[in-house]
């Protein structure tokens, strides 16, 4: 037994300097420490493009030289905008993010999000569809298999699908349980969302018509604290977790879920991005991005 602890010892250190080391080579700064990023993501060329939650920006980051850059400027859409979730699609050139905006003197407080798909080159508005409803949020999304864009609204618990080429976006599931949802993901073509109020994860059935059914609950070996930005990789479900300052990678076998801690100690990280071999982090209470290396 002995042995054995002193080999798995070992082993973590290993995987730790590892880390360590992926993450000193790679952790950039975006504006100032003050900038938030919550989410991110990876466009072709070597660009991360980074959504920030204190600000009414998205900024463009060339990884070869750390050059940080405004992407987008949304000042003109009201004081105290900001960005959520953001999701390349190379596809369509197009960047997808979550704009939110707060409704002026609303007690308790209110917003009104969209939608907001931009040129992956030029930063120019290609789509906009603001979500429905006097209160909501547009936090994440994700691409499924059938090429459409999957968002959610987390105070509303709503799931809605936006179809290849469209300019709005249809009801696709409505749930009491997803209140609060968050991050969303497919994972060998299953549907994957977290709640980040309620520290859950769930798989969303879908029967033969494609109409979606009754959330499971998809048991894990030891808690989340605050499950955010979620993305699959190498058969496996990245996650983010606010609460605790963790990137977990989640094993799932059948309703169960193996969670494997990536790295720890990071300020508030809320969004990850894996590309080829490299996880890129949001750490948003540090106002910047850093990387860790893709487990085997």
């Amino acid at each position: 037994m002995l042995f054995w602890n002193v080999r798995r010892l070992a082993v973590c250190v290993a995987l730790g300097l590892s880390f360590a080391q992926a993450a000193s080579a790679a952790d950039i700064l975006i504006a100032d420490d003050k900038s938030q990023p919550e989410s991110l993501t990876v466009a072709p060329g070597g660009v991360l493009i980074v959504g920030s939650a204190s600000s009414p920006f998205v900024y463009k980051v060339n990884l070869a030289t750390s050059k940080v850059e405004k992407f987008v400027d949304a000042t003109a859409e009201g004081p105290g905008t900001f960005f959520l979730g953001m999701l390349a699609d190379p596809a369509n050139n197009i960047v997808w993010t979550c704009q939110l905006t707060p409704v002026p003197n609303t007690t308790p407080a209110r917003r009104h999000t969209a939608l907001r798909g931009f040129d992956l080159t030029t930063g120019a508005q290609k789509v906009r569809w603001d979500l429905p409803g006097d209160n909501s949020l547009c936090n994440d999304f994700t691409i499924g298999p059938d090429k459409a864009l999957y968002i959610t609204d987390t105070v509303n618990g709503k799931i809605y699908r936006l179809p290849p080429g469209a300019s709005s976006a249809d009801l696709y599931f409505e749930h009491r349980v997803l209140n609060g949802i968050d991050g969303i993901t497919f994972l060998d073509g299953t549907l994957y969302v977290n709640n980040v109020v309620f520290n859950k994860l769930y798989r969303i059935p879908v029967d033969a018509a494609g109409k979606p059914g009754d959330p499971v609950d998809i048991w894990m070996d030891q808690p989340v604290k605050g499950p955010d930005g979620m993305r699959a990789a190498n058969g496996k479900l990245l996650l983010a977790e606010n609460g605790s300052g963790i990137i977990s990678a989640l094993t799932i076998n059948g309703d169960k879920a193996s969670v494997t801690v990536l790295k720890d100690g990071l300020k508030t990280p809320t969004g990850v991005e894996p590309a080829g071999d490299t996880i890129w982090i949001a750490e948003r209470g540090a106002g910047k991005v850093v990387s860790i290396s893709m487990p085997k």
